[in-house]
């Protein structure tokens, strides 16, 4: 137990070389990314879900309130396994909306794709609110545990809430909400870019991964197996969080499927985007003396690679079940 939790807090200490031009540079990725996705958004795609309202408002209460909730519980169960910096990197990844490849594992799913684009639309929309207000609850409420408990003797850290809002509304609510226009009011031009405009920044998008990922490989070789387990265990229990929560719901079954991988695909870059912002984790508070926040960026990095793995993967064990409820 302790050689677990001496490894996961040598994390911090590691120094990741990102390049200083890194976080900037991945926001614009990011933004082009939630653009193309905002281009596959219908206005009457969404007014069809939502003459159904039931599932769409049951998928974003799992994504908004259950995930956050149950990361928590985990990370209270594991709390002896577990240091401060990178139980934060999970509250992290858990208030992130959903990831922008969850409409694809859905289709590849068979579930119900009208309703997983529905979904991110509006995670991804009300993200500026709700991701810092969800890692600013469930932030300070693990702050405080961890001192009540004895496991963190850090300075008080502070949430930054507005720079964390400001920052996802610039490079997430701005783009997805131009995208929707863009399809709303020039449907030929969409139609003729969306494709190839999609393709192109989810190519550049996991040429920045691995741009980041290659100068750090034997790092992540060095600690994989801790955090390769850590992160394995906290997107099953998003996966069953969402499958969960939509079947006590009763949903159809293809709307099980996209609420359980909506739920289970996190947008983990825009993760590493606020952690690699200045602004927000300002070096010289949170990566300064006593506070070292490295394993906030192995888990949420390590997050980017393998919801995919495991999205595609429960997609393909869906895809061949018959579609009765």
């Amino acid at each position: 137990m302790n050689s677990i939790y001496s490894q996961l807090q040598s994390l911090d200490e590691v120094h990741l070389n990102l390049g200083g031009g890194t976080g900037p540079l991945l926001s614009v990725v990011l933004a082009l990314i939630m653009f193309g996705v905002a281009l596959g958004i219908r206005v009457d795609m969404l007014k069809r879900v939502f003459t159904h309202p039931k599932s769409v408002l049951t998928g974003i209460a799992l994504q908004w309130i259950g995930l956050p909730l149950v990361t928590f519980l985990l990370i209270v169960l594991l709390r002896s396994f577990l240091p401060p910096m990178v139980a934060l990197g999970m509250i992290l990844v858990a208030s992130c909306p959903g990831g922008n490849i969850s409409n694809f594992i859905s289709s590849h799913a068979k579930g119900n794709v009208e309703l997983s684009v529905s979904m991110t639309a509006l995670s991804t929309v009300f993200a500026p609110l709700i991701t810092p207000l969800n890692f600013l609850l469930w932030g300070n409420l693990y702050l405080r545990f961890a001192r009540l408990t004895g496991s963190l003797t850090i300075p008080q850290l502070v949430i930054p809430f507005w720079d964390i809002f400001v920052t996802v509304f610039v490079i997430l609510g701005i783009p997805i909400v131009l995208g929707i226009l863009c399809a709303h009011f020039f449907p030929k031009f969409t139609q003729k870019i969306q494709k190839g405009f999609s393709v192109f920044s989810i190519v550049v998008f996991i040429a920045m991964v691995l741009g980041m990922f290659i100068p750090n490989w034997q790092l992540f070789v060095s600690y994989i197996i801790f955090i390769f387990l850590l992160v394995l265990i906290h997107n099953a229990c998003a996966f069953g969080t969402g499958f969960g929560g939509a079947s006590l719901m009763r949903l159809p079954r293809a709307d099980r499927r996209s609420i359980t991988i909506e739920v289970g695909i996190q947008n983990s870059g825009l993760g590493l985007t606020l952690l690699l912002n200045p602004s927000i984790f300002d070096p010289a508070v949170w990566n300064s003396g006593a506070v070292h926040y490295g394993g906030m960026l192995f888990v949420t990095a390590w997050w980017g690679i393998w919801h995919i793995i495991s999205g595609l993967t429960l997609a393909s064990l869906m895809r061949p079940k018959p579609m009765k409820a």
